[in-house]
């Protein structure tokens, strides 16, 4: 199957993951594409197919003759969509020969190349984009595409020389639950590699420090003719915490190593109110200082409304991969060799996020990032290069072929 075919049938597939689920995955509709990869693979003549029962699959492409004690190198991508936005009824476009310019989406939305610059390197390129009422799944279907694309030319052709290649495909990356029940020991590579990040070169072996902060507010609702010095406003009690934190540090206004402080939920009544936070900084003494003062802020209103009326719950969901991958610098070395023989430029950059490959590095399994060529996740101006993604695919194949010489 044709690169572009395989991910514009897997985009067609609703697997949007669920904050709040208390199941896993989150959501049962990302196991009708788990199963149809599990079948695909087996359709394709990989051996080893699993899928078990919290929806990971994993399937190998045997050593060809003479490498079989080269490394196991993976290959890993999420099959789930982003909860911010729908990923039902996508319905993806296709440009030619991109001219460079502004893009209609629909009648009432356009994407602007003066609001999103990095469409100027996409000039001439095969463009999928969104019809601006869902987002598009690039993230991460344009890696599984991609890596499927890549096991089927291997499987095709065995004359290019490979150890023992790992294919795994999980669910749930999107709400920082992707590897919650990975295994690692019968994925069973000695390295691995993401294919998750966004614009063509990307390398990244550096990502967030992340936790996530709820605060639970109970307010004090009395008529509000009669409130004076009884009410508590929780609504107020929420702005007044978001107020505390520094303006200067939410995402809107940072980049590369700046950490921030992200509002992502609120709701609430006076008589209560939530705030939910996610908290993100790549150094880890800053990171530690972010969480503090976040206890600072509530604490500090605790003493002003009441030790009963904010309840903090703060998690850390993951750390930075680096001080896992960079014991292994031939992970990266191999990566860097693979992408200038598919003549991509390299961008070795921190990620402003984090992967499944950053607790996999934490669980024992060396999982730097590489790119899709998928571009603006999460929303209704998410797109992505075919070229870009056949440049993934060439990686994926040229790092196999590393990895045995």
């Amino acid at each position: 199957m044709q690169l572009l075919d395989r991910f514009l049938k897997y985009v067609s597939y609703d697997t949007q993951s669920a904050e709040e689920s208390g199941t896993f995955p989150s959501t049962d509709k990302q196991r009708v594409l788990l199963e149809a990869l599990r079948d695909e693979m087996i359709a394709l003549g990989m051996t080893e197919v699993t899928m078990d029962r919290n929806g990971y699959v994993m399937g190998s492409i045997p050593a060809t003759k003479g490498c079989e004690t080269a490394p196991v190198i993976g290959f890993i991508a999420h099959v789930d969509t982003s909860p911010d936005m729908s990923g039902a009824n996508v319905k993806p476009r296709i440009i030619e020969c991109y001219d460079g310019e502004d893009i209609l989406l629909n009648s009432a939305l356009t994407m602007r190349v003066a609001e999103f610059p990095e469409l100027a390197f996409f000039k001439g390129h095969t463009l999928i984009h969104t019809d601006g009422t869902t987002l598009l799944g690039a993230d991460d279907k344009a890696g599984v595409a991609e890596i499927m694309t890549a096991a089927e030319e291997l499987l095709a052709h065995p004359e290019i020389a490979h150890g023992k290649i790992r294919i795994g495909f999980t669910p749930d990356e999107e709400v920082g639950r992707g590897v919650d029940y990975f295994d690692v020991a019968a994925f069973g590579a000695d390295f691995a590699y993401t294919v998750d990040g966004g614009m063509e070169g990307e390398l990244e072996y550096e990502n967030f420090n992340a936790a996530s902060a709820k605060i639970d507010i109970r307010g004090r609702n009395v008529h509000p003719g009669y409130a004076k010095n009884k009410m508590i406003n929780a609504i107020e009690v929420a702005a007044e915490l978001q107020r505390l934190l520094p303006a200067a540090e939410r995402p809107e206004h940072t980049e590369g190593y700046e950490g921030f402080y992200h509002c992502v939920g609120i709701r609430g009544t006076v008589e209560e109110a939530q705030l939910s936070y996610i908290i993100r900084d790549h150094d880890a003494d800053r990171f530690e200082k972010r969480k503090v003062f976040l206890w600072s802020c509530v604490d500090l209103l605790k003493q002003q409304y009441g030790e009963e009326v904010l309840t903090l719950t703060l998690k850390d969901q993951y750390y930075n991969m680096r001080k896992m991958v960079e014991p292994h610098p031939q992970v990266i070395d191999k990566a860097l060799r693979a992408m200038e023989q598919a003549d991509v430029k390299p961008l070795v950059r921190p990620i402003r996020g984090g992967t499944d490959g950053a607790r996999l590095s934490f669980m024992g399994l060396p999982c730097p990032n590489l790119f899709t060529g998928g571009m603006n996740f999460h929303g209704k101006f998410e797109y992505c290069s075919l070229n870009t993604m056949r440049k993934a695919q060439q990686v994926v194949v040229n790092l196999a072929r590393l990895w045995a010489e």
